[in-house]
Formats: C-alpha cells, sequence, structure tokens
C-alpha cells in the first residue's frame, strides 16, 4: 500500500488528491514512458474518476505516451459527448475503446472445481480469464486503474481486479463469472469484501497477472452534512490489503441501514448517466434488501431509451424478461441463446423482486407495452416529475416514501 487517506469527517479536495497522487507516484520509484490509464464511463459519472484521470494527464500525460481505455465492459463506448462530460480538457485522440467481444485474449483459467466449490455445487464449469490484448501488448511501464469503492451486485463491492477482468474483460469472463454471482445470491453478495466472484478474480489475479503491475487509484466518496458527495478516502497501491482497506471503510461510509423494511421507495436516474436498464436496475440491486415484502419501488428515469447496451443483450431482455431466479433458470436451462449469454441471464435474475414487491418504472423513451412486456408496471414519467418535485426532495425518510437521487453510490438495507 502506498497510500491510505481517509477518513468520516474529512474532505480530500482536489489539491490534496494531487499531492497524494503525487506522492505514490513519485514512491513507484520510476521514471514511466509509456502509461495506459483504466477509469470508468460515463456510468461512474459521479466517482470522481473524471478529476483524477485529468490529475494524471497533467502530472505525466503530456511528455509521455499516454492512452486512456475507459472499462466500459458490456457498456456503450463513450461517446464524444460523454467524454466532453466526464474527461473534459483531455484529447479525445488518447481515448481507445475497449471491444469485450472482439479485442481480447485469453490468459488463463479458473478451474472448474474451484467454481463448484464457490457456488456450493450449483455449477461445475471453468471460468476462462480473458482481457483486452493491449494489456498484453501495449509494451505499457505504467498501467492506472482509477475508480471507486462501493457496493456492488456482483463482486460485493466494485472496483480493485474487477477493473480489469470485467472493465476490460471478454466474453466467456464476464458471461461465466455474473452467473455465478446471479446463481450465488445478491442478497449474500451486496456489500461484502470477500464474496464468490472475487475469490475467481484473485485467484486470476495471482495466477495470470504475475507479470502485469497495476496500480490502483481508489476513492470511496460520501455526503457531508449538507449532502454534497465529497471524497472521503483515497487508497493508492497495488495490492488486495490496498483494495480490502478501502472496501471495510466503504461498509461504514456507503451502506444506509434502514430501522424498518420500506414501504415506498422513489428512485431518480440521471439521463446523463442512466439510459439502459443493464445500468438503471441498480435502483433495484441497491434497494432491494431495504424494500418490505408488499411494497413499491417507483423509478423515475427520464433518460431511459433501451435495455442492454449491447444490441443482442438488449434482445434477449426484452425476449425473456424479468421474472424471478427460478423461471430464468428454467429458461437457461431451456434455451442455447441464454446459455451463451449467461451475463444476460445474471441480469435478468438481479432486475426482479422475486415477487416480493412491485417494481414501477417511469421511462422517458419506452412504451407502456415495453415496460409492461418484461415484467414491470408503466408510468408517465412527466406525471410523475410533477408528482415528487425531484429537484426539492432530499435523501431519505419524506412523508410517505423513502426517496434516493442515485442508487449507484450505496446500498440499502434494513438493519
Amino acid at each position: 500500500m502506498l497510500i491510505n487517506h481517509y477518513g468520516y469527517d474529512i474532505e480530500i479536495d482536489l489539491d490534496l488528491q494531487k499531492n497524494l497522487i503525487s506522492k505514490a507516484l513519485s514512491l513507484c520509484g520510476e521514471k514511466f514512458k509509456n502509461v495506459l490509464v483504466l477509469p470508468p464511463d460515463i456510468t461512474r459519472l459521479h466517482s470522481g474518476a473524471g478529476e483524477i484521470t485529468k490529475i494524471l494527464y497533467d502530472m505525466i500525460g503530456k511528455d509521455n505516451t499516454f492512452h486512456i481505455m475507459p472499462t466500459i465492459g458490456t457498456h456503450e463506448p463513450l461517446s464524444d459527448e460523454h467524454i466532453n462530460i466526464m474527461y473534459p480538457d483531455i484529447p479525445k485522440e488518447l481515448f481507445l475503446v475497449h471491444d469485450w467481444r472482439n479485442d481480447t485474449k485469453e490468459i488463463g483459467v479458473v478451474p472448474s472445481d474451484l467454481i463448484k466449490k464457490l457456488s456450493e455445487g450449483r455449477l461445475d464449469y471453468d471460468i476462462p480469464i480473458q482481457v483486452n490484448k493491449i494489456l498484453l501488448e501495449g509494451d505499457y511501464d505504467l498501467i492506472i486503474s482509477v475508480g471507486q469503492v462501493v457496493p456492488h451486485e456482483n463482486t460485493g463491492m466494485a472496483n480493485y481486479n474487477k477493473n480489469i477482468f470485467i472493465g476490460i474483460g471478454g466474453e466467456k469472463t464476464i458471461n461465466r463469472s455474473h452467473f455465478l454471482a446471479a446463481v450465488y445470491g445478491m442478497e449474500r453478495i451486496m456489500g461484502r469484501i470477500n464474496t464468490p466472484l472475487r475469490e475467481v478474480f484473485y485467484y486470476a489475479e495471482q495466477n495470470f497477472l504475475k507479470n502485469i503491475k497495476i496500480l490502483y487509484i481508489m476513492v470511496v466518496k460520501g455526503r457531508d452534512d449538507n449532502g454534497k458527495l465529497i471524497t472521503r478516502g483515497l487508497f493508492i497501491g497495488y495490492d488486495k490489503e490496498t483494495f480490502e482497506t478501502a472496501g471495510r471503510f466503504c461498509q461504514k461510509i456507503n451502506i444506509t441501514r434502514v430501522e424498518k423494511p420500506l414501504k415506498k421507495v422513489v428512485v431518480y436516474l440521471d439521463p446523463v448517466e442512466y439510459q439502459s436498464h443493464w445500468l438503471g436496475n441498480k435502483s433495484i440491486y441497491r434497494t432491494r434488501m431495504a424494500i418490505a415484502d408488499g411494497g413499491e419501488l417507483i423509478v423515475i428515469a427520464p433518460g431511459l431509451r433501451m435495455y442492454g447496451e449491447d444490441p443482442e443483450i438488449d434482445r434477449l431482455i426484452r425476449k425473456y424478461g424479468y421474472h424471478g431466479t427460478d423461471e430464468i433458470l428454467r429458461e437457461v436451462s431451456e434455451n442455447q441463446e441464454l446459455r451463451d449469454n449467461l451475463v444476460s441471464a445474471a441480469h435478468l435474475i438481479h432486475g426482479s423482486s422475486e415477487g416480493r414487491f412491485k417494481i414501477t418504472y417511469a421511462p422517458g423513451h419506452l412504451s407502456k407495452e415495453e415496460t409492461e412486456n418484461v415484467g414491470y408496471n408503466w408510468a408517465d414519467v412527466n406525471e410523475l416529475m410533477d408528482q415528487y418535485h425531484i429537484t426539492k426532495l432530499k435523501d431519505g425518510y419524506n412523508d410517505d416514501f423513502y426517496y434516493i437521487s442515485n442508487p449507484a453510490l450505496g446500498l440499502w438495507m434494513t438493519s
């Protein structure tokens, strides 16, 4: 661990971030000529990764070969507009695009006996580990992964080596790893540091990335007394210990425990950040453990225009819908196209309430028929925007509902 700076009542502003990052780079003890930075895409707009990437560019990017490959996983590539929003003042020609279906190379295989053990006997397949070829062929003397540690539905906590094996991972890795997490059970994963999928990534890191040194810059974000999102922790290092320290702090900062199950939850999805159910269903993942049986989740999503960010995943979501674990497992057993796209099946499992509560979506660009066909209730987005006065609400308890302005920033659960 190189830098470990955090606290419950401190703010790590940009000037302090610059000082800490400069110190970390000096501790690396090398002069760098070829640099690759792996930050998130627009779906992590509020992570602070844009500002950190700009700091790195200003410090080491202008006089060296400097490339940026957003860790989009299965998401759409960043548009010029999104680059301008998240990474202003960085030349667009420095950005590279990850293609999870075509631009990866297999570096090893996590054996089936380990997957069987981690899945408690439910799965009996291996997981090939594929990463973008540039990681192996780019001749970089410094690779930096940048991002936010926050509760996550597949790995328990986002970031660290997930940024590599999923963010710039390949089709087989993403499909089989996501399905492992879904079958194991989201409620047993969310907000935890050590989970079955994280164990897979530890194994892959220790066995297949020995000769590739990756510097991780990880932040933990929290809100101040006025509700402003600020950086509470900055963790920089090469090792598992750096991530686990960040994860323990994240558990204190980003998990909200409510006294009793919530009967009505209203979630708003910023249209810049959320344009698909693939991302917008964080509204379900992050609240499912806080909502009462028989309760309701209302999702106001003015930017929502598609289901999956990948055309094939979008097609499969529309065809099979969000109908609970048992139904999706049956569909997987009966349909080869789902077995070939297990990441889609995992998403369909995660996006269901398992029949416990009602889910009402108010999408900006998807019809009532489209919404109901995948298993959700539909509402008019303009009517709900008028009804709930989003700009005036504060996160937390309101008159007869609980409000969340961005589900990506935490996890809500009963105490």
